[in-house]
């Protein structure tokens, strides 16, 4: 299912409004030394998107400022000590305070920022925790002032579809410049999306035609003993569910789970649209698979702005495991914003937080251009990218056999390097880039997972069901993990590439358009999808 969005939420510090503007920052104070935030205007404007005209300037636009992080590549080198479990730092995560303190940027430099978004006549709406992001809004006109650039429409030459954008690079005085990474909400061109993949079938197994939870714990060897009692979820969400849908789903299956909490972000992501049955799968898929667990729906806007600061507010609540359903190519984005979605992601996971999103559903094309493609955040080096097979268990619901499903995402990345834990296995064709998927789970939808959306029971794929199939796994040792007293899963790659596919169903077959699976890791399913019992066993050492 292809639902690629990946929206960062944070907390939100007090701003201190009233206090006096510095003359420095006075609306009619001259800035003549200004630097351009580098990678941050979209790609081929005027040639794929025909100008159309200006924004309004009365419209109102919220925008999300994002901090570089304090001390250079101080903050990649922690994280891979914590995540590494042969590290004598492994599992020592920092707490929220903590990691403001050592990462964040000051209180001074902060001010800083805020006093000059305040004296381009911008209300500075939030300083979020941890020092790294700012929320402002005001109009086009001011918007276009603070930022040095133009907004203009656009029509789409592909899609039709009209959008704004900023017609150049924004720029900022050289200080505050230096601090700052991103400027999201400047365009609305790439909305994130789900690609839910539903079937009206003949029931299968399930009442939808679909897996029901005894077919997916017994294929993954989930064990009874462990249901995720005492853990947490996080959902990255920009639709809603029905709560009566999901009351369907957990009574039919007498699941008894615990009912899922809405946390709105930035005033939550509006009516209920399309996209209701992909927040619903996701619930449910987790219900099946860990259905003790405590999960929260955080839902934001789905917008530049409200992805950056739907991610934040996960990271913010502490919530050890997040599953992504939404996100899109990684050519649909600026760079400058990869790069601050990918902040919020390395600040979780040096406060022990782990991120699964799916790997998309438009197999090695995740773009739709006709080239190899991936899909952001699961091409991100602080997540991990879960692509899709199609499961086959026994009569008895155990593993029978696995392939690698056609449409499940896969490649290499066009943004980020080659992490040092996937070096190991290195291939050619990702030519010295990250390699996506790292792990895989069931994602064809005939048969898909059974599930109550919009009334009504149907089967449901994409690999916007395999991210919380591997979400359900770290919750669940995670609770493994707490009874034995050990640390969090937290970050998981390191650990699991250190696992050398062990605790792993290796899939050896099957295609997702470039490229094949094959033994050992391969970029349709990377390692494969998990045997719960063995790798837990493996990771706890």
């Amino acid at each position: 299912m292809k639902s690629r969005l990946k929206l960062l939420g944070l907390v939100a510090v007090p701003a201190l409004l009233t206090a006096a503007i510095p003359a420095a920052y006075a609306a009619d104070a001259p800035h003549t030394a200004r630097a351009a935030i580098t990678g941050d205007v979209l790609q081929g404007l005027g040639h794929d998107a025909a100008r159309t005209g200006q924004v309004a300037s009365g419209k109102r636009i919220s925008v999300a400022v994002s901090l570089t992080p304090r001390g250079g590549s101080a903050l990649d080198t922690f994280v891979a000590k914590v995540s590494d479990p042969k590290s004598s730092a492994y599992g020592h995560y920092l707490t929220k305070a903590q990691f403001a303190a050592r990462f964040g940027r000051t209180d001074a430099e902060v001010k800083q920022v805020r006093d000059y978004l305040r004296s381009q006549g911008l209300t500075v709406d939030k300083v979020h925790a941890g020092n790294l992001l700012v929320d402002a809004s005001g109009t086009a006109a001011q918007l276009q002032k603070a930022f040095g650039t133009q907004l203009a429409t656009y029509k789409d030459a592909a899609t039709g579809r009209t959008f704004y954008a900023n017609s150049s690079a924004p720029t900022l005085p050289s200080a505050i410049a230096s601090l700052v990474s991103d400027v999201a909400g400047l365009n609305n061109r790439t909305q994130l999306h789900h690609q839910a993949i539903s079937r009206t079938v003949s029931p299968k197994d399930g009442p939808g035609g679909g897996y029901t939870p005894a077919q997916l714990k017994g294929g993954y060897n989930v064990s009874g003993t462990y249901t995720g009692s005492g853990q947490k979820i996080a959902l990255l969400e920009f639709d809603g569910f029905q709560q009566s849908n999901i009351t369907k789903y957990d009574t039919n299956y007498g699941l008894g789970s615990p009912a899922p909490t809405v946390q709105k972000v930035d005033g939550g992501s509006g009516a209920l649209g399309d996209g209701q049955v992909e927040v619903e799968l996701d619930i449910e898929v987790l219900h099946a698979i860990a259905p003790k667990a405590n999960v929260t729906v955080f839902e934001g806007p789905n917008s530049d702005a409200g992805e950056v600061d739907t991610y934040q507010a996960i990271v913010d609540s502490g919530i050890p495991t997040t599953s992504i359903s939404w996100g899109a190519a990684e050519s649909a984005r600026t760079t400058s914003n990869i790069n601050a979605v990918d902040a919020v992601f390395k600040a979780g996971a040096a406060q022990g937080l782990g991120f699964y999103a799916a790997s998309g559903d438009d197999g090695s094309d995740d773009a739709g251009d006709g080239g190899t493609s991936v899909d952001f955040p699961a091409s991100d080096p602080y997540v991990t990218g879960v692509g899709g097979t199609r499961l086959t268990v026994t009569s008895a619901n155990a593993f029978s056999k696995e392939v690698a499903w056609s449409g499940g995402g896969g490649g290499k990345s066009s943004v980020f390097k080659i992490p040092s834990w996937q070096t190991s296995v290195q291939k050619s064709a990702g030519g010295g880039f990250r390699q996506v998927p790292d792990v895989a789970a069931h994602a064809n939808p005939t048969p898909g997972v059974s599930i109550y959306s919009q009334g009504s029971w149907s089967s449901v794929g994409g690999t916007s069901a395999a991210a919380p199939e591997w979400a359900a796994f770290a919750a669940l040792y995670n609770q493994q993990a707490s009874a034995a007293g050990k640390a969090n899963l937290g970050f998981a790659n390191p650990s699991l590439y250190a696992a050398n596919g062990t605790g792993f169903h290796d899939v050896t077959s099957g295609s997702n358009g470039a490229y094949s699976a094959a033994s050992g890791w391969d970029f349709t399913t990377g390692w494969g999808s998990y045997n719960a019992g063995t790798l837990a066993a493996k990771l706890l050492g």
